[in-house]
């Protein structure tokens, strides 16, 4: 009995991890695609560069030397699909969470408070430019998380960004 339990479980857990992927396939060529289940947003390259625009400064563990990038706040941008984001995220929305996917099939997860600035004193952004030039091969747009001792959640070729629920 616990044998068969244990496989479905596993079962589930597959099926569960396949379905957490984000579909890029819908994704037009070099636009950005925010999905909640509210709402879906596609942004091309002109688009984005129309909305405001921070600039941080980042230290890149891969190359060793700070880079400045000029990008959206990832929590604007989540605000455009209705996501719970500052008095709103609390109780259940506590567990929401966010998949960003490359078009490389690369993908992180972030919960929703790492990115509210209410919560989490850093700014994730999407950028658009990496020292006032444009992204080049690791664009259009790249996730960059500032506060992460190495890069290793900052997506290049970023695609889409998919806010689930935890429960």
């Amino acid at each position: 009995m616990i044998g068969l339990f244990g496989v479905a479980l596993s079962a589930y857990g597959v099926l569960l991890a396949q379905d957490e992927k984000p579909s890029t396939a819908a994704t037009p060529q070099g636009s950005l695609v925010l999905r909640s289940e509210h709402a879906s947003l596609t942004f091309a390259p002109a688009e984005f560069r129309a909305l405001p625009h921070v600039t941080i400064t980042v230290h890149n563990g891969h190359t060793s030397a700070s880079e400045t990038y000029s990008g959206v706040p990832l929590a604007t941008l989540l605000a455009k699909v209705n996501a719970p984001i500052g008095k709103e995220l609390h109780g259940e929305a506590m567990t929401s969470y966010l998949v960003a996917a490359g078009s490389d099939g690369y993908s992180v997860v972030l919960s929703l408070a790492e990115v509210d600035p209410s919560f989490h004193e850093g700014q994730v952004i999407v950028a658009d430019t990496r020292d006032g030039q444009p992204l080049g091969k690791s664009g259009p747009f790249q996730l960059i998380v500032p506060d992460d001792k190495r890069p290793a959640r900052w997506v290049h070729n970023l695609e889409t960004i998919a806010l689930k629920s935890g429960r």
